[in-house]
C-alpha cells in the first residue's frame, strides 16, 4: 500500500502510524504522559522474542522509532533534498528518490498496525472513558498543530507540502481533507469506527476495510491531499486491532531465515509496484504492504536484541507525537535556508555533499525537533501534547 504526500504521511496511539499506538502495557505511546523527550529505555532485559522485564513489548518502541525516523527521511527527500537543484551528472538524487519510494509500503501500514494492537483493550470501554483520550485529544492536537503549520508555513511558500492558503482550504483541511498531520486524523476516526462497530464481525470489517484500500489504490476515488492515507490505513489499524494475537504469534516465531523471507518478498514486491503498473490492480497495493508489516514486525524483534540500537530507537518510538508534529515546520524553515546556498556551492562540494545529505538533514531536523518539544516543556507549554482539561485533572 501507497501512502503519498507530495508528491506520489504518527501520534500519540504514529504521529504518523504515537502511534502510534496507546500501550496499553506501558500506559503512554510516547513515553511520559505528553510525550517528554527525556524518555528511554531503563535498562530493561530484553527477551529473543522482542519483550522486556515489566512486560512492555520492545519491539513495538523499536519499530515505531523506527517508522518515525524514516517518515521524517520521506519528508527530507521530496520536501527539500529532490527540491534542491543538484546539477550533478551522476543519479545521486534519483537514487535517494527511489530509495524513498521503495519504502512507501511499510511505514505507514506498520504505524497504523501497532496503533491498533495498542487500542485493543480501549475499544471495549464506555465511551465516556476514552473518548477524550482516544477521539478528543488526536482531534484537538490535529486542529491545533493544523493552525501552527499553517502560519508556519507561510514563511516558507516555496515549500512542497499541503498548507491551507485561505478559509475555505483551512476548513476542508479541518473536516474532509487532512493536511500533513493526517495521523492524529485518522487516528482519532479509527478509533470511533473501531468503536462503533466493534461487534461486526472481525471478517467483514477487514474485507470491507481491504476492499477500500484496494479501490483506493487503483486510483478510483477521488483522494485529494492526504485522504488517499485515510482509506489505505484503515484495514492495518483494524487488522492490529483484531489479529493482535496472531501479530504476537509472528513476532515470537521471528528467525533469522523467517526475517530473510520477508525481506525478499517485500523488496521484491516494493521493486515490481515501483517498475510497473500493478500497484493499480485492486488488492496488490494492500498485500505488498502486507508483506512490508511483517518484515517491519520482524525486523524490529531482531533489532530489539541489540540494545546498542534498540535503546534510541524505542526512546524514539516513546516520543513520535512531539517528532511528529514538530518536524515539519521545521523542516520547511531548514530548507528555506539551506536550499538555495547547497546549490550555489562549486559541483565537487555539491556530489560530496549529495551522497549523505538526506542522512545528515534527517538527525539535524530530529535533533531539532526535540530540543524545541524539550523547550516547550520548559515553558510549561504542555497543552501543546494534550488536553488541558487532562494535565488539570492529573494535577488535582
Amino acid at each position: 500500500m501507497t501512502t503519498r504526500e507530495h508528491p506520489a504521511p504518527p501520534t500519540s496511539a504514529a504521529p504518523a502510524p504515537t502511534g502510534s499506538a496507546h500501550d496499553e502495557q506501558s500506559g503512554s505511546a510516547h513515553g511520559g504522559k505528553y510525550g517528554s523527550a527525556h524518555g528511554g529505555l531503563s535498562g530493561p532485559a530484553y527477551d529473543r522474542h522482542g519483550g522486556a522485564a515489566g512486560g512492555r513489548l520492545a519491539w513495538a518502541d523499536v519499530a515505531k522509532g523506527g517508522c518515525i525516523v524514516l517518515v521524517l527521511l520521506w519528508h527530507v527527500i521530496m520536501k527539500d533534498y529532490l527540491q534542491i537543484d543538484w546539477r550533478l551528472t551522476v543519479p545521486v538524487p534519483g537514487a535517494w528518490g527511489t530509495f524513498g519510494e521503495l519504502l512507501l509500503q511499510m511505514r505507514m501500514p506498520l504505524f497504523f498496525t501497532i496503533s491498533g494492537m495498542f487500542a485493543a483493550a480501549a475499544v471495549h470501554r464506555p465511551w465516556r472513558a476514552v473518548a477524550r483520550s482516544r477521539v478528543a485529544k488526536f482531534l484537538y492536537l490535529y486542529a491545533l498543530w493544523l493552525l501552527i503549520h499553517t502560519a508556519v508555513l507561510a514563511f516558507a511558500p516555496d515549500f512542497p507540502t499541503d498548507r491551507a492558503s485561505s478559509v475555505g482550504q483551512l476548513l476542508a483541511q479541518l473536516t474532509i481533507t487532512p493536511s500533513n498531520l493526517w495521523y492524529l486524523y485518522a487516528l482519532a476516526l479509527y478509533f470511533v469506527l473501531a468503536k462503533a462497530l466493534r461487534r461486526v464481525h472481525p471478517a467483514v470489517l477487514l474485507g470491507a476495510a481491504g476492499t477500500l484500500a484496494a479501490v483506493a489504490a487503483t486510483g478510483l476515488l477521488d483522494t485529494p491531499g492526504n485522504r488517499g492515507g485515510l482509506y489505505q490505513n484503515l484495514v492495518f489499524f483494524l487488522a492490529g486491532l483484531h489479529l493482535r494475537p496472531y501479530v504476537l504469534r509472528w513476532a515470537q516465531a521471528v528467525t533469522g531465515r523467517r526475517l530473510l523471507l520477508a525481506a525478499a518478498a517485500y523488496g521484491i514486491g516494493s521493486a515490481v509496484l515501483l517498475a510497473t503498473d500493478v500497484g493499480r490492480l485492486p488488492g496488490v497495493a494492500v498485500l505488498v504492504s502486507t508483506v512490508a508489516v511483517l518484515f517491519g514486525i520482524a525486523g524490529a524483534v531482531r533489532l530489539s536484541w541489540w540494545p546498542v540500537v534498540a535503546e534510541p530507537l524505542a526512546a524514539l518510538g516513546r516520543h513520535t507525537l512531539p517528532i511528529y508534529v514538530i518536524h515539519m515546520p521545521v523542516l520547511a524553515l531548514l530548507h528555506l535556508l539551506i536550499a538555495d546556498r547547497v546549490a550555489d556551492l562549486d559541483e565537487p562540494a555539491r556530489l560530496a555533499l549529495a551522497f549523505g545529505f538526506p542522512f545528515s538533514l534527517t538527525v539535524a531536523v530530529l535533533a531539532l525537533s526535540l530540543g524545541v518539544h524539550r523547550t516547550l516543556l520548559a515553558a510549561r507549554a504542555w497543552w501543546l501534547f494534550d488536553l488541558p482539561a487532562r494535565r488539570k485533572a492529573a494535577s488535582t
